[in-house]
Protein backbone atom coordinates (compact mmCIF):
# COMPACT_ATOMS: atom_id res chain seq x y z
CA UNK A 1 0.00 0.00 0.00
CA UNK A 2 1.21 3.47 -0.84
CA UNK A 3 2.27 5.48 2.17
CA UNK A 4 -0.48 8.00 2.83
CA UNK A 5 1.97 10.64 4.02
CA UNK A 6 4.22 10.84 0.98
CA UNK A 7 2.01 13.27 -1.00
CA UNK A 8 2.39 16.78 0.44
CA UNK A 9 0.93 19.11 -2.11
CA UNK A 10 -0.28 22.18 -0.30
CA UNK A 11 1.58 24.96 1.45
CA UNK A 12 0.65 25.72 5.01
CA UNK A 13 -2.00 28.41 5.15
CA UNK A 14 -4.47 27.23 2.50
CA UNK A 15 -8.06 26.97 3.74
CA UNK A 16 -9.23 23.56 4.84
CA UNK A 17 -11.98 23.39 2.25
CA UNK A 18 -9.46 24.02 -0.57
CA UNK A 19 -7.16 21.37 0.80
CA UNK A 20 -9.98 18.83 1.08
CA UNK A 21 -10.96 19.42 -2.55
CA UNK A 22 -7.40 19.17 -3.79
CA UNK A 23 -6.78 15.90 -1.94
CA UNK A 24 -9.11 13.87 -4.15
CA UNK A 25 -7.46 12.15 -7.09
CA UNK A 26 -9.22 11.30 -10.37
CA UNK A 27 -9.39 7.61 -9.37
CA UNK A 28 -11.20 8.49 -6.14
CA UNK A 29 -8.22 7.89 -3.88
CA UNK A 30 -7.11 10.63 -1.53
CA UNK A 31 -3.72 12.03 -0.69
CA UNK A 32 -3.59 12.95 2.97
CA UNK A 33 -1.55 16.01 3.97
CA UNK A 34 0.75 15.89 6.97
CA UNK A 35 -1.01 16.51 10.29
CA UNK A 36 0.64 19.91 10.78
CA UNK A 37 -1.29 21.22 7.77
CA UNK A 38 -4.55 20.32 9.51
CA UNK A 39 -3.47 21.68 12.90
CA UNK A 40 -6.29 23.27 14.89
CA UNK A 41 -3.85 25.71 16.47
CA UNK A 42 -2.92 26.97 13.02
CA UNK A 43 -6.59 27.26 12.07
CA UNK A 44 -7.25 29.38 15.13
CA UNK A 45 -4.57 31.84 14.04
CA UNK A 46 -6.20 32.47 10.66
CA UNK A 47 -7.93 35.89 10.33
CA UNK A 48 -11.15 34.30 9.02
CA UNK A 49 -11.47 32.11 12.12
CA UNK A 50 -10.59 34.92 14.52
CA UNK A 51 -13.12 37.22 12.84
CA UNK A 52 -15.91 34.61 12.97
CA UNK A 53 -15.34 34.28 16.73
CA UNK A 54 -14.74 37.95 17.51
CA UNK A 55 -17.76 39.48 15.73
CA UNK A 56 -20.51 37.51 17.54
CA UNK A 57 -18.68 37.89 20.85
CA UNK A 58 -18.57 41.66 20.38
CA UNK A 59 -22.29 41.69 19.55
CA UNK A 60 -23.06 39.67 22.69
CA UNK A 61 -20.89 41.94 24.85
CA UNK A 62 -22.59 45.06 23.44
CA UNK A 63 -26.03 43.53 24.04
CA UNK A 64 -25.10 42.74 27.65
CA UNK A 65 -23.69 46.25 28.16
CA UNK A 66 -26.89 47.85 26.85
CA UNK A 67 -28.95 45.75 29.26
CA UNK A 68 -26.42 45.81 32.10
CA UNK A 69 -28.98 46.69 34.78
CA UNK A 70 -30.95 43.52 34.09
CA UNK A 71 -27.92 41.35 33.37
CA UNK A 72 -26.25 42.09 36.72
CA UNK A 73 -28.42 39.51 38.44
CA UNK A 74 -27.53 36.69 36.01
CA UNK A 75 -24.35 35.55 37.84
CA UNK A 76 -26.27 35.49 41.12
CA UNK A 77 -29.09 33.46 39.55
CA UNK A 78 -26.61 30.94 38.17
CA UNK A 79 -24.87 30.75 41.54
CA UNK A 80 -28.12 29.51 43.11
CA UNK A 81 -28.56 26.71 40.56
CA UNK A 82 -29.01 23.11 41.67
CA UNK A 83 -25.63 21.54 40.82
CA UNK A 84 -27.05 18.01 40.79
CA UNK A 85 -29.48 18.91 38.00
CA UNK A 86 -26.62 20.62 36.12
CA UNK A 87 -24.59 17.41 36.45
CA UNK A 88 -27.53 15.36 35.17
CA UNK A 89 -27.85 17.72 32.18
CA UNK A 90 -24.12 17.35 31.50
CA UNK A 91 -24.15 13.55 31.72
CA UNK A 92 -27.24 13.18 29.54
CA UNK A 93 -25.72 15.45 26.91
CA UNK A 94 -22.48 13.47 26.78
CA UNK A 95 -24.40 10.19 26.68
CA UNK A 96 -25.50 11.36 23.24
CA UNK A 97 -21.98 11.04 21.79
CA UNK A 98 -21.75 7.23 21.95
CA UNK A 99 -25.21 7.17 20.35
CA UNK A 100 -23.97 9.50 17.61
CA UNK A 101 -20.85 7.38 17.17
CA UNK A 102 -22.92 4.19 16.94
CA UNK A 103 -25.24 5.74 14.36
CA UNK A 104 -22.32 6.96 12.24
CA UNK A 105 -20.63 3.54 12.29
CA UNK A 106 -23.92 2.05 11.06
CA UNK A 107 -23.85 4.54 8.17
CA UNK A 108 -20.21 3.69 7.46
CA UNK A 109 -21.06 -0.01 7.47
CA UNK A 110 -23.75 0.65 4.87
CA UNK A 111 -21.11 2.41 2.76
CA UNK A 112 -18.85 -0.65 3.00
CA UNK A 113 -16.66 -0.03 6.07
CA UNK A 114 -16.97 -1.64 9.48
CA UNK A 115 -15.53 0.71 12.11
CA UNK A 116 -15.56 0.15 15.86
CA UNK A 117 -18.04 2.34 17.74
CA UNK A 118 -15.20 3.51 20.00
CA UNK A 119 -13.18 4.80 17.04
CA UNK A 120 -16.23 6.33 15.37
CA UNK A 121 -17.23 8.14 18.57
CA UNK A 122 -13.69 9.41 19.13
CA UNK A 123 -13.40 10.85 15.62
CA UNK A 124 -16.91 12.31 15.76
CA UNK A 125 -16.17 14.02 19.07
CA UNK A 126 -12.98 15.55 17.67
CA UNK A 127 -14.95 16.83 14.69
CA UNK A 128 -17.36 18.53 17.11
CA UNK A 129 -14.41 20.29 18.69
CA UNK A 130 -13.52 21.65 15.24
CA UNK A 131 -17.10 22.79 14.64
CA UNK A 132 -17.04 24.63 17.99
CA UNK A 133 -13.91 26.64 17.21
CA UNK A 134 -13.85 26.92 13.40
CA UNK A 135 -16.70 28.26 11.20
CA UNK A 136 -18.31 26.79 8.07
CA UNK A 137 -18.93 23.33 9.59
CA UNK A 138 -15.36 22.34 8.71
CA UNK A 139 -15.57 19.69 11.42
CA UNK A 140 -17.50 17.55 8.93
CA UNK A 141 -14.59 17.70 6.49
CA UNK A 142 -12.20 17.09 9.36
CA UNK A 143 -14.08 13.91 10.24
CA UNK A 144 -13.58 12.53 6.73
CA UNK A 145 -9.93 13.59 6.91
CA UNK A 146 -9.36 11.73 10.19
CA UNK A 147 -10.94 8.55 8.85
CA UNK A 148 -8.74 8.67 5.76
CA UNK A 149 -5.66 9.57 7.79
CA UNK A 150 -6.11 6.49 9.97
CA UNK A 151 -7.36 3.92 7.43
CA UNK A 152 -7.38 3.18 3.67
CA UNK A 153 -10.98 4.17 3.00
CA UNK A 154 -12.61 6.49 0.49
CA UNK A 155 -12.78 9.97 1.99
CA UNK A 156 -15.43 10.88 -0.58
CA UNK A 157 -17.69 8.05 0.56
CA UNK A 158 -17.07 9.05 4.15
CA UNK A 159 -18.23 12.58 3.34
CA UNK A 160 -21.35 11.01 1.88
CA UNK A 161 -22.11 9.27 5.19
CA UNK A 162 -21.60 12.54 7.08
CA UNK A 163 -23.94 14.28 4.65
CA UNK A 164 -26.61 11.61 5.20
CA UNK A 165 -26.13 11.96 8.95
CA UNK A 166 -26.81 15.69 8.62
CA UNK A 167 -29.93 14.98 6.55
CA UNK A 168 -31.23 12.60 9.22
CA UNK A 169 -30.55 15.22 11.87
CA UNK A 170 -32.29 18.04 10.01
CA UNK A 171 -35.37 15.89 9.33
CA UNK A 172 -35.44 14.84 12.99
CA UNK A 173 -34.99 18.43 14.22
CA UNK A 174 -37.80 19.71 12.02
CA UNK A 175 -40.10 16.73 12.65
CA UNK A 176 -39.57 16.49 16.40
CA UNK A 177 -39.74 20.27 16.69
CA UNK A 178 -43.16 20.25 15.01
CA UNK A 179 -44.40 17.46 17.28
CA UNK A 180 -43.03 19.14 20.42
CA UNK A 181 -44.42 22.51 19.41
CA UNK A 182 -47.84 21.06 18.62
CA UNK A 183 -47.96 19.25 21.96
CA UNK A 184 -46.77 22.30 23.91
CA UNK A 185 -49.26 24.68 22.27
CA UNK A 186 -52.07 22.20 21.57
CA UNK A 187 -54.51 24.11 23.78
CA UNK A 188 -53.90 27.42 22.03
CA UNK A 189 -53.36 26.54 18.38
CA UNK A 190 -55.81 29.20 17.22
CA UNK A 191 -53.93 31.95 19.05
CA UNK A 192 -50.32 30.95 18.43
CA UNK A 193 -47.80 33.79 18.34
CA UNK A 194 -46.76 34.80 14.85
CA UNK A 195 -43.17 33.68 15.57
CA UNK A 196 -44.32 30.14 16.46
CA UNK A 197 -46.42 29.93 13.30
CA UNK A 198 -43.37 30.92 11.24
CA UNK A 199 -41.27 28.29 13.01
CA UNK A 200 -43.88 25.62 12.25
CA UNK A 201 -44.02 26.69 8.60
CA UNK A 202 -40.22 26.68 8.37
CA UNK A 203 -40.11 23.16 9.83
CA UNK A 204 -42.56 21.86 7.25
CA UNK A 205 -40.64 23.53 4.41
CA UNK A 206 -37.33 22.07 5.64
CA UNK A 207 -38.69 18.51 5.74
CA UNK A 208 -40.33 18.79 2.32
CA UNK A 209 -37.25 20.35 0.68
CA UNK A 210 -34.91 17.73 2.15
CA UNK A 211 -37.07 14.88 0.90
CA UNK A 212 -37.34 16.46 -2.55
CA UNK A 213 -33.57 17.03 -2.64
CA UNK A 214 -32.85 13.40 -1.75
CA UNK A 215 -35.30 12.06 -4.33
CA UNK A 216 -33.87 14.38 -7.00
CA UNK A 217 -30.31 13.45 -6.11
CA UNK A 218 -31.13 9.75 -6.25
CA UNK A 219 -33.09 9.95 -9.50
CA UNK A 220 -31.34 12.61 -11.53
CA UNK A 221 -28.01 13.45 -9.84
CA UNK A 222 -25.71 11.47 -12.10
CA UNK A 223 -27.60 12.48 -15.24
CA UNK A 224 -27.31 16.14 -14.35
CA UNK A 225 -23.60 15.79 -13.59
CA UNK A 226 -23.07 14.09 -16.97
CA UNK A 227 -24.72 17.01 -18.75
CA UNK A 228 -22.86 19.75 -16.91
CA UNK A 229 -19.60 21.16 -18.33
CA UNK A 230 -17.53 20.00 -15.36
CA UNK A 231 -14.21 18.10 -15.25
CA UNK A 232 -14.30 14.31 -15.19
CA UNK A 233 -12.76 14.46 -11.73
CA UNK A 234 -15.82 16.32 -10.42
CA UNK A 235 -18.16 13.70 -11.91
CA UNK A 236 -16.19 10.87 -10.30
CA UNK A 237 -16.17 12.73 -7.00
CA UNK A 238 -19.95 13.10 -7.14
CA UNK A 239 -20.45 9.42 -7.98
CA UNK A 240 -18.44 8.29 -4.97
CA UNK A 241 -20.13 10.87 -2.78
CA UNK A 242 -23.55 9.60 -3.89
CA UNK A 243 -22.47 6.04 -3.15
CA UNK A 244 -21.65 7.13 0.38
CA UNK A 245 -24.96 8.98 0.78
CA UNK A 246 -27.34 6.29 -0.45
CA UNK A 247 -25.19 3.25 0.29
CA UNK A 248 -25.12 4.23 3.96
CA UNK A 249 -28.86 3.71 4.44
CA UNK A 250 -31.23 0.90 3.53
CA UNK A 251 -34.70 -0.28 4.42
CA UNK A 252 -33.36 -2.83 6.92
CA UNK A 253 -31.20 -0.27 8.71
CA UNK A 254 -33.67 2.62 8.79
CA UNK A 255 -35.60 1.58 11.94
CA UNK A 256 -32.39 1.49 14.02
CA UNK A 257 -31.06 4.71 12.44
CA UNK A 258 -34.38 6.41 13.10
CA UNK A 259 -34.52 5.22 16.71
CA UNK A 260 -30.94 6.34 17.35
CA UNK A 261 -31.63 9.74 15.80
CA UNK A 262 -34.68 10.27 18.03
CA UNK A 263 -32.70 9.20 21.13
CA UNK A 264 -29.86 11.56 20.20
CA UNK A 265 -32.19 14.55 20.00
CA UNK A 266 -33.93 13.49 23.20
CA UNK A 267 -30.57 14.02 24.93
CA UNK A 268 -30.46 17.57 23.55
CA UNK A 269 -33.95 18.28 24.91
CA UNK A 270 -33.26 16.67 28.28
CA UNK A 271 -30.10 18.74 28.66
CA UNK A 272 -32.09 21.97 28.41
CA UNK A 273 -34.93 20.53 30.51
CA UNK A 274 -32.60 19.83 33.45
CA UNK A 275 -30.82 23.17 33.02
CA UNK A 276 -34.19 24.90 33.43
CA UNK A 277 -35.00 22.73 36.46
CA UNK A 278 -31.56 23.48 37.94
CA UNK A 279 -32.20 27.23 37.80
CA UNK A 280 -35.81 26.90 39.01
CA UNK A 281 -37.17 30.17 37.62
CA UNK A 282 -40.94 30.45 38.22
CA UNK A 283 -41.47 32.38 34.97
CA UNK A 284 -39.92 29.65 32.78
CA UNK A 285 -42.24 26.65 32.67
CA UNK A 286 -41.18 24.77 29.56
CA UNK A 287 -41.95 21.18 30.48
CA UNK A 288 -40.28 18.51 28.37
CA UNK A 289 -42.12 19.42 25.16
CA UNK A 290 -41.21 23.09 25.53
CA UNK A 291 -37.59 22.22 26.29
CA UNK A 292 -37.46 20.07 23.16
CA UNK A 293 -39.02 22.87 21.10
CA UNK A 294 -36.45 25.45 22.26
CA UNK A 295 -33.47 23.06 22.12
CA UNK A 296 -34.29 21.98 18.57
CA UNK A 297 -34.63 25.58 17.43
CA UNK A 298 -31.16 26.24 18.85
CA UNK A 299 -29.80 23.14 17.11
CA UNK A 300 -31.36 24.22 13.82
CA UNK A 301 -29.57 27.55 14.07
CA UNK A 302 -26.21 25.79 14.48
CA UNK A 303 -26.72 24.46 10.94
CA UNK A 304 -26.13 28.02 9.65
CA UNK A 305 -22.34 27.84 9.11
CA UNK A 306 -21.46 31.49 9.75
CA UNK A 307 -19.87 31.18 13.19
CA UNK A 308 -18.27 28.37 15.22
CA UNK A 309 -20.98 26.38 16.99
CA UNK A 310 -23.60 28.91 15.91
CA UNK A 311 -22.07 31.45 18.31
CA UNK A 312 -24.29 34.52 18.49
CA UNK A 313 -27.06 33.11 16.28
CA UNK A 314 -28.12 30.39 18.72
CA UNK A 315 -28.05 32.69 21.75
CA UNK A 316 -30.17 35.35 20.03
CA UNK A 317 -32.59 32.74 18.67
CA UNK A 318 -33.08 31.04 22.03
CA UNK A 319 -33.43 34.41 23.77
CA UNK A 320 -36.12 35.45 21.31
CA UNK A 321 -38.09 32.23 21.79
CA UNK A 322 -37.78 32.14 25.58
CA UNK A 323 -38.82 35.78 26.02
CA UNK A 324 -41.22 36.15 23.10
CA UNK A 325 -42.98 32.78 23.18
CA UNK A 326 -42.59 31.55 26.75
CA UNK A 327 -42.66 35.04 28.37
CA UNK A 328 -39.45 34.57 30.35
CA UNK A 329 -37.68 37.65 31.65
CA UNK A 330 -34.48 38.59 29.85
CA UNK A 331 -32.19 37.94 32.85
CA UNK A 332 -33.70 34.51 33.48
CA UNK A 333 -33.60 33.58 29.79
CA UNK A 334 -29.98 34.74 29.62
CA UNK A 335 -29.06 32.60 32.63
CA UNK A 336 -30.65 29.51 31.05
CA UNK A 337 -28.89 30.11 27.75
CA UNK A 338 -25.51 30.75 29.40
CA UNK A 339 -25.61 27.52 31.41
CA UNK A 340 -26.95 25.49 28.49
CA UNK A 341 -24.33 26.78 26.05
CA UNK A 342 -21.58 26.26 28.62
CA UNK A 343 -22.47 22.57 28.61
CA UNK A 344 -23.07 22.22 24.87
CA UNK A 345 -20.20 24.35 23.54
CA UNK A 346 -17.67 25.48 26.13
CA UNK A 347 -17.36 22.03 27.68
CA UNK A 348 -16.75 20.59 24.20
CA UNK A 349 -13.91 23.07 23.70
CA UNK A 350 -12.33 22.13 27.05
CA UNK A 351 -12.85 18.36 27.00
CA UNK A 352 -12.38 18.15 23.24
CA UNK A 353 -9.03 19.95 23.47
CA UNK A 354 -7.88 17.41 26.05
CA UNK A 355 -9.10 14.59 23.80
CA UNK A 356 -7.28 16.17 20.84
CA UNK A 357 -3.99 16.12 22.76
CA UNK A 358 -4.46 12.58 24.07
CA UNK A 359 -5.93 10.96 20.95
CA UNK A 360 -3.67 9.32 18.37
CA UNK A 361 -6.19 9.96 15.57
CA UNK A 362 -5.05 13.52 14.66
CA UNK A 363 -1.52 12.12 14.23
CA UNK A 364 -2.53 9.14 12.12
CA UNK A 365 -2.21 6.50 14.83
CA UNK A 366 -4.39 4.15 12.79
CA UNK A 367 -7.52 2.14 13.50
CA UNK A 368 -9.02 -1.17 12.47
CA UNK A 369 -11.38 -0.94 9.50
CA UNK A 370 -12.90 -3.97 7.80
CA UNK A 371 -14.31 -3.98 4.30
CA UNK A 372 -17.86 -5.22 4.73
CA UNK A 373 -18.34 -8.47 2.83
CA UNK A 374 -14.64 -9.03 2.20
CA UNK A 375 -13.99 -10.80 5.47
CA UNK A 376 -10.51 -9.29 5.50
CA UNK A 377 -9.54 -6.43 7.76
CA UNK A 378 -8.32 -3.35 5.94
CA UNK A 379 -4.79 -2.36 6.99
CA UNK A 380 -4.61 0.69 9.18
CA UNK A 381 -2.74 3.75 7.96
Amino acid sequence: MTDQHEHHRHPIGEPLEQEADALINPDGTVDVPPPDQMSLVRRLREPKTLLSIAVPLIIIVVAVALNWKDMQQVPQDIGHANLWFILVAFLIYYAGFPLRGWRWTKLLKGAGYRVRVKDGTEILFLSWLVNCIVPAKLGDLYRAYLVKLNSPVSATKTLGTVFMERILDLIAIAGLGLVAGYWRFRDSLNSLPRSVQLIFAFGVVVVVLLIIALVAMRSFGRRIMALLPVPKRAVEFYERFEEGVFGSVGLKGMPLLGALTVLIWMTEALRLYFVVKALGFPDIDLGFSGAMFVALIGSLLTAIPLTPGGLGLVELGMLGVLTGVFNASRPHAAAVILVDRTISVFSIVVIGSIAYVISSKPRGGGMKVEQVGSGEPAPAA
